[in-house]
């Protein structure tokens, strides 16, 4: 998806169409040249999705990956069709004719556009790589892995018990509370050795009952 992406982005600035306008006068032939990005906006716009479409799968699960995989299909299979579309002779020479009228001049064209082969070439091969790995994704992306869950609001901490210092210490990087099965602790909260809560704190167990005494017979 990543290289079909940077194809597609390549390939729009790339020089596509190659012509001469035939300008009033006693002047020779004006040469023009057109890149992708001036016959079709397309490639530029599905390549910069592409790149959005890689993190979008990352950060979402299940049918959302889907339906990203779906769009990313969608957007190869527009590239193709806007490439063969806009690579057509009747539509290079409207192309040609456009950028022409477009410089406010009177230049008509005087010969046949030619059509580079590199430039439509890695946009075809773009857009193949964006349909092949959206549809891959639609398949395969709700089994693949995805971002962690150590930062969500309401992940929950996982029960791991320190043994050691640095036991502790890559617990707590790992955000993990190494408190949560520690001795004494029964309802979310440490208790001392002889049943007692710490400073701050309330101890859950309750106290035990000290025996009745028996009384002295008189």
């Amino acid at each position: 998806m990543a290289a079909g992406a940077a194809l597609l982005l390549a390939a729009a600035g790339r020089l596509w169409v190659t012509g001469e306008l035939d300008v009033p006068g006693p002047v020779a032939p004006s040469p023009i040249h057109l890149t992708g990005a001036d016959l079709t906006g397309t490639p530029t716009g599905v390549g910069w999705a592409g790149l959005a479409a890689i993190a979008g799968l990352y950060a979402a699960r299940g049918w959302v990956r889907r339906v990203i995989g779906l769009l990313t299909a969608a957007g190869g299979a527009l590239v193709l069709t806007s490439v063969w579309s806009a690579t057509r002779s009747g539509a290079l020479a409207d192309a040609v004719a456009a950028h022409a009228a477009a410089a406010g001049g009177t230049a008509q064209v005087a010969t046949e556009p030619e059509l580079g082969a590199l430039g439509p070439a890695m946009a075809a091969a773009g857009a193949v790589a964006l349909l092949l790995s959206g549809l891959l994704a639609t398949v395969r992306s709700p089994a693949w892995p995805g971002m962690g869950t150590r930062y969500d609001r309401d992940a929950a901490p996982r029960q791991h018990q320190a043994e050691t210092p640095s036991d502790l210490w890559r617990s707590l990087d790992a955000g993990d509370d190494p408190t949560l099965d520690a001795p004494g602790r029964t309802d979310g909260r440490a208790q001392g050795a002889d049943g007692s809560a710490p400073e701050g704190g309330t101890a859950t167990a309750p106290l035990a009952r000290r025996p009745a005494e028996p009384k002295e017979n008189s």
